[in-house]
């Protein structure tokens, strides 16, 4: 449950930075109040891992999900140059945060 809970996390920590960009310095309403929802329910989610989960390992696939949804998002809908480094170097990220869950499970 834990687990589940610090990805649903991370995905809502892309939220949050996606709407943070898209509010233009919080000018525009709609993407200020989803980036106010998103933060709190991303850090909630976040501290309620830590309970069972390691922080350094909770922190790092945290923000490790977030990261590489946030560039993916912005690579396919918005103005982030694709290239095969920056998708090769998001795979690396995917794996590190694959590999830090399975480190993690084996202790």
């Amino acid at each position: 449950m834990y687990w589940l809970i610090l990805i649903l996390s991370g995905v809502l920590e892309a939220v949050w930075a996606t709407a943070l960009g898209k509010s233009e310095g919080f000018t525009k309403l709609w993407p200020t109040v989803v980036f106010g929802v998103a933060i709190l329910a991303s850090m909630g989610g976040l501290g309620y891992a830590m309970r069972e989960i390691p922080i350094g390992t909770a922190y790092a696939i945290w923000v490790g999900i977030g990261a590489a949804l946030t560039v993916a998002y912005a690579m396919i809908f918005g103005g982030e140059p694709v290239s095969w480094v920056k998708i090769l170097l998001l795979m690396g990220l995917v794996g590190c945060i694959v590999g830090l869950k399975l480190v993690d499970s084996a202790h």
